[in-house]
């Protein structure tokens, strides 16, 4: 009786972890490291089909995410299409934030409308060179509905003069329901991956 109970445990448990898998919210990347074109075109990004290719745009089809060289400085730019837009300190207008680790990302959100900048410095909000920077956006999916992401990025160290700061996609993730919101860095819930541990344990039992 106690074996059969013990199955019974596990066995709900690899269905409940089944489920949340089937169920989970958060699309994530993984590790991606790509390397992001210093020029004016830049790097096109699709999350929805994790494509990333350094300029044009057109080879890029839905593109969602365009990181690309500053004119000037030692910054970066970020284009949005319509309906898209970078986590800004003001609507419409402002810089890419690079946002804490938790920040919520959504609706309340600011969002820049077109064209966004960077701006480095020690100041909450300001970017940081020689590590990694999270920045938010929103994005129109292919079903035309609005949805919530993050976009980790490493900045290269400060340069002595011009804008060659090399830029890297280390990875990012969005929300798969329409108008959900998303904490910045988040990914999918490990607790999926740990009843599968357990369900995997129940198996060797019964072997």
């Amino acid at each position: 009786m106690k074996n059969l109970k013990l199955d019974m445990h596990f066995a709900a448990a690899a269905a409940l972890c089944a489920a949340g898998a089937a169920n989970a919210a958060v699309v994530y990347s993984g590790a991606v490291n790509f390397v992001c074109a210093i020029d004016i075109d830049g790097t096109y990004i699709n999350v929805e089909t994790a494509q990333l290719t350094n300029g044009p745009g057109a080879g890029v089809p839905g593109w969602d995410v365009n990181p690309y060289r500053a004119s000037t400085g030692s910054g970066m730019n970020f284009f949005s299409p319509t309906g898209g837009g970078m986590v800004s300190a003001a609507s419409g207008v402002g810089s890419a934030l690079n946002l804490a680790s938790g920040a919520l990302i959504g609706s309340t959100s600011n969002f820049s409308s077109a064209t966004s900048t960077i701006a480095f410095g020690s100041a909450a909000g300001q970017w940081q060179y020689g590590t990694t920077n999270i920045v938010g956006f929103r994005f129109v999916s292919s079903a035309g509905t609005t949805h919530y992401g993050w976009m980790r990025f490493l900045m290269g160290a400060q340069p002595a003069s011009g804008n060659l700061v090399t830029r890297t996609v280390v990875d990012f993730a969005y929300e798969s329901v329409a108008g959900a919101s998303i904490e910045a860095g988040a990914v999918p819930a490990p607790g999926a991956l740990a009843l599968l541990g357990v369900a995997g344990l129940a198996s060797r039992r019964r072997r």
